[in-house]
């Protein structure tokens, strides 16, 4: 359990991950001037970078394709190679950091098929589209990555942007392809409000360096995540983490899985999503999600649920149909938490999730004390993570403050964090219990109910307009 080991998670360490990061730095230094004009500085980042590849299957393809970049031959495959010695080094950092948390928490995990995945382009070759997904859609993302690796991020206005328009669209007309869409339409975006990028102070480097990265790997196989296995059993709820940005939401669900007909309990994940427009804000984001009963339901009404033949992704994501869901009996999160957690196996990580960023595990920390946004314990800290609490639940940073109880997700921000789920305080002198998903069916909360009456329904409104519309 993390409150007996949360001194070995915090302490010192691993070794080699400021060195790692350092190095991706470099690239990503060398990514924000640009490739068309790579001077010594840049030249020598991407070299070192090549160097850290010795001795892997990376390591004579990474000289290659530096010494290619660096003459001015920019090439899709030296950009791929290039992308993915930066992803092995994010990938071993992410390793060694969740190897420690494994640790701290005594969890175990279940190791990754390393069969190659379907899809996968050979060496050199074009990439394989996996199934009826066009060669050519691929290809046109790649050829938008690469004028942005030869502009740089300090190159890019809107000439540069606006090809992507034609590309993403084309991506969300493929389902297998969507998640790589909304990737690229994010990095678009971003970019786009970021015009004229040369005149920007400081330049979210490593952000847009990730999301660079990411493109052109994905953009280079395909789907990638393997197949799914059709699962039953019961799902135990242990929290939802809701993000929320001015034109989607996403709520991902973190529980338990009790396999049908026995079998050990798996941690698995499922999210649901929805588009939206900046002015839905609060609880209302949750209307926008009215499409999945079921699952709204088990969250707000803290209930089990009964899963039949629910597609399982290898790296422990349900792929969610309400259809195929049904309520169960009440499940405490926290009784779940106290009886479960602990011997549940964690899932398996895919290749291209090992990003430290990406490392979000769920835990019970109990009998702490909050002393200005930090939850000590036993003579340890840990920050807590009250930036990424959603405006619509009834969880606030005072709850989490007054709590002695968590259920919260570790993560890894250059430092360790703990993100609230749920808490149980003592407020005047009684047990108060708050999750963010306890409004999934609408606010409880008599004040907050009054003050949404008030405001108006904005998802009613604008979904009447939207019909209106499309009728003329």
């Amino acid at each position: 359990m993390l409150d007996l080991q949360l001194g070995e998670l915090t302490a010192a360490g691993p070794d080699g991950v400021d060195e790692a990061l350092g190095l991706v730095a470099g690239f990503d230094g060398a990514l924000a001037h640009g490739f068309a004009r790579i001077g010594e500085e840049p030249a020598a980042a991407l070299a070192a970078l090549a160097g850290a590849m010795a001795g892997g299957p990376l390591g004579e393809r990474a000289i290659e394709a530096v010494d290619k970049v660096i003459a001015g031959s920019i090439g899709d495959e030296h950009l791929a190679v290039l992308a993915g010695a930066r992803a092995a080094l994010t990938g071993a950092v992410h390793d060694a950091l969740l190897a420690r948390l494994d640790t701290a928490l005594g969890r175990a995990r279940a190791s990754w098929d390393a069969a190659p995945v379907a899809g996968a382009a050979p060496s050199g070759a074009a990439p394989a589209t996996g199934a009826e997904v066009p060669a050519n859609l691929l290809a046109g993302c790649r050829a938008w990555l690469r004028e942005l690796a030869i502009a740089g991020w300090r190159g890019v206005d809107h000439d540069v942007v606006a090809p992507s328009d034609h590309a993403i669209e084309a991506l969300l007309a493929v389902p297998a392809l969507r998640g790589l869409a909304v990737l690229l339409d994010g990095l678009a975006a971003e970019l786009r409000a970021s015009c004229p990028v040369g005149t920007m102070d400081r330049l979210p480097a490593r952000r847009w360096g990730d999301l660079w990265t990411r493109g052109v790997l994905l953009s280079r196989s395909g789907p990638w995540h393997g197949g799914a296995e059709p699962v039953s059993g019961r799902l135990l709820i242990l929290g939802a983490d809701v993000h929320e940005h001015a034109t989607v939401v996403r709520v991902q669900v973190h529980g338990i899985l009790e396999p049908a007909g026995g079998g050990q309990a798996r941690l698995v994940r499922t999210g649901v999503a929805a588009a939206k427009v900046d002015t839905i804000v609060g609880p209302a984001v949750w209307r926008l999600m009215s499409g999945h009963p079921v699952l709204l339901g088990a969250l707000a009404g803290h209930r089990a649920l009964d899963l039949t033949d629910m597609p399982l992704l290898p790296g422990g994501d349900l792929v969610w149909h309400d259809d195929r869901a049904a309520a169960g009996e009440e499940a405490d999160p926290f009784t779940t938490a106290r009886v479960l957690l602990g011997a549940a196996q964690a899932a398996p990580v895919p290749p291209l999730d090992r990003h430290p960023v990406r490392i979000a595990e769920p835990v019970l920390v109990e009998g702490y004390k909050v002393d200005g946004g930090t939850l000590e314990l036993g003579g340890s800290r840990i920050a807590l993570d009250l930036d990424r609490l959603p405006t619509g639940t009834p969880l606030t940073p005072e709850l989490v403050a007054a709590s002695s109880a968590c259920l919260g997700l570790v993560r890894w921000d250059g430092r360790w964090l703990l993100q609230p789920l749920a808490v149980q305080a003592t407020v005047k002198k009684k047990p108060v219990t708050a999750h963010t998903g306890d409004w999934a069916l609408g606010p409880t909360d008599p004040k907050v109910v009054k003050a949404e009456a008030k405001a108006g329904d904005a998802v009613a409104v604008l979904r009447e307009r939207a019909g209106r519309l499309l009728r003329k």
